[in-house]
């Protein structure tokens, strides 16, 4: 598209409710908002490794219209290492949560999270941050290691509230937090995100009946 035309498609953009909800699940992980006219306008990125290119292929098409690139990039760092990624168009729509999920450069958690959050946003922050405690335990962890432990308890009340899910905070790595699904809470918080993961091959080894 020429300037012209990218300029009448960003004034016809919209975010879908799911749009809405994807987009919180992915500043609660590893997206993170990008603003270069001092948060006038604000552009989401995505990137992860290349085992998750079918996960970050989901997400392009789910983003589809705010995307100015037809197909994901991919991108090889010094050490070798393949990502795979893509960046939305700068849009004013995005200063939302541009205010909301960051204060000055460093991220935090949205106060209204409980507000935000839906299940297709846990199952979002889930595959970016979470992991099964092992192959032995019915437990999940979401590496929250972004927030302090502040933030992780709107994260908790939220969950707590809007899903019935209760979790704890477990000290890790000295001043970080992360957030632990214990066996009581496991099957429900499965079965509220599974959905969503189990067509995305490179993800579904996280759930513990992942079959």
């Amino acid at each position: 598209m020429n300037t012209k035309e990218i300029r009448e498609h960003k004034l016809g953009l919209k975010l879908t409710d799911r749009q809405r909800a994807i987009i919180v699940g992915l500043l609660l992980g590893d997206g993170h908002l990008e603003t270069q006219n001092n948060t006038r306008t604000y552009r989401l990125k995505v990137e992860h490794g290349s085992a998750q290119s079918d996960y970050v292929h989901w997400l392009f098409q789910e983003l589809r219209e705010w995307i100015p690139s037809d197909k994901p990039y991919v991108k090889v760092r010094k050490d070798g290492v393949q990502n795979v990624g893509f960046t939305t168009y700068s849009h004013g729509v995005l200063r939302f949560y541009g205010q909301q999920f960051y204060e000055g450069k460093r991220k935090r958690m949205p106060k209204i999270i409980g507000k935000m959050i839906e299940p297709i946003s846990v199952a979002v922050w889930f595959m970016d941050d979470g992991s099964r405690k092992s192959a032995r335990h019915l437990c999940y962890i979401i590496h929250t290691l972004g927030f302090s432990k502040t933030d992780l308890e709107f994260a908790q009340n939220a969950l707590r509230s809007r899903f019935g899910i209760h979790t704890i905070q477990h000290r890790q790595k000295g001043k970080y937090w992360r957030l632990y699904i214990p066996s009581d809470s496991a099957r429900q918080f499965e079965s509220l995100i599974e959905e969503y993961i189990r067509p995305i091959a490179s993800l579904k080894h996280k759930l513990v009946t992942n079959a």
